[in-house]
C-alpha cells in the first residue's frame, strides 16, 4: 500500500504537496467516495479519481544503479546538489530510490516506482542484506571482526550481528579493507559500525543488494531489471509474508 498524495503524484496528477492540497479540497475519490484524509493507505485494487477523472496508475518498473560519488540519493534537494534521479532523467516514470547511499558512497542502488515492493525491500523485518566494501584507518584484527559479528553499539542502540571479512591492509597507508555484510538499513550505519570500533570509514561501496550486483557496471551507468530479477526481488520479502 501507499500514501494516497504518493499514488498521484507518481502518477504524474501533480507533485505530492499540490496532491495534498488538491485531497484537502475534496477533489479527490478512492472508489467513488471524497477522500480528505491525508496519508490514507490506497491498495493495489482501489480506483482514485481527480475531479471525477479516473487517474491511471503507473507501470511498476526497476532499475539498478551503480551510484557514482558526489550524487544524493533522494528525489530533489533543497542544497541544489545532483542527485540519482537525474541520473535516470530519460526514464518517464516518477522513480525514488529504495534506501539510500551516503553522498560520498557508491555502489548498487535499487530505484522503482513500485511503493510496496520498496517498502518491504526497506522494512528490517525482510532482513535483506547488503554487502559492502570499506577501506577503514587503521589495521583490522581478528578481535574487531569477531566484534562486528557480534553487533556494535552505535546512537545507543546495538547492531543486529553482521558478517565481516578482512581483505588487505596497507601498511605504507595504514588502511585496512574490510567487507562487512549487514541487514539493517539505519542511517550512516557502516560508517558509524566502523567507528564504534575505532576504525573510521575513507571509503565505502555497496557491491551487493541481496543477489544484485553492479559488477562490470561503470560508475553512474543504470540499466532496467530483468524480470526474473524483479521476481527475485518479490520473492525474498513475500518469503516472510
Amino acid at each position: 500500500m501507499d500514501r494516497l498524495q504518493k499514488v498521484m503524484a507518481h502518477a504524474g496528477i501533480a507533485s505530492r504537496r499540490k496532491s495534498e492540497s488538491m485531497i484537502e479540497e475534496g477533489r479527490v475519490k478512492v472508489n467513488g467516495k471524497v477522500m480528505k484524509e491525508l496519508g490514507y493507505q490506497v491498495k493495489r485494487h482501489d480506483t482514485i479519481s481527480v475531479d471525477d477523472v479516473p487517474i491511471q496508475k503507473e507501470k511498476p518498473v526497476y532499475f539498478l544503479l551503480n551510484k557514482p560519488r558526489g550524487v544524493v540519493s533522494t528525489v530533489d534537494d533543497p542544497k541544489n546538489r545532483d542527485t540519482v534521479v537525474q541520473l535516470l532523467q530519460e526514464v518517464e516514470e516518477r522513480i525514488y530510490p529504495v534506501g539510500r547511499l551516503d553522498y560520498d558512497t557508491t555502489g548498487v542502488l535499487l530505484l522503482t516506482n513500485d511503493g510496496e515492493l520498496a517498502n518491504k525491500l526497506m522494512h528490517p523485518k525482510y532482513s535483506v542484506e547488503k554487502t559492502y566494501i570499506a577501506k577503514v584507518n587503521g589495521r583490522m584484527t581478528r578481535e574487531d571482526v569477531m566484534h562486528l559479528e557480534k553487533g556494535v553499539v552505535f546512537d545507543k542502540v546495538k547492531s543486529a550481528p553482521a558478517k565481516a571479512r578482512i581483505i588487505d591492509y596497507d601498511r605504507k597507508r595504514d588502511i585496512s579493507t574490510v567487507e562487512l555484510t549487514i541487514h539493517e538499513g539505519k542511517n550512516h550505519q557502516v560508517k558509524k559500525m566502523m567507528q564504534a570500533i575505532k576504525h573510521p570509514v575513507e571509503k565505502l561501496t555497496r557491491t551487493h543488494y541481496g543477489f544484485l550486483t553492479v559488477e562490470g557496471m561503470q560508475s553512474g551507468v543504470w540499466r532496467e531489471l530483468k524480470q526474473f530479477e524483479v521476481n527475485k526481488l518479490k520473492q525474498l520479502v513475500d518469503e516472510e509474508d
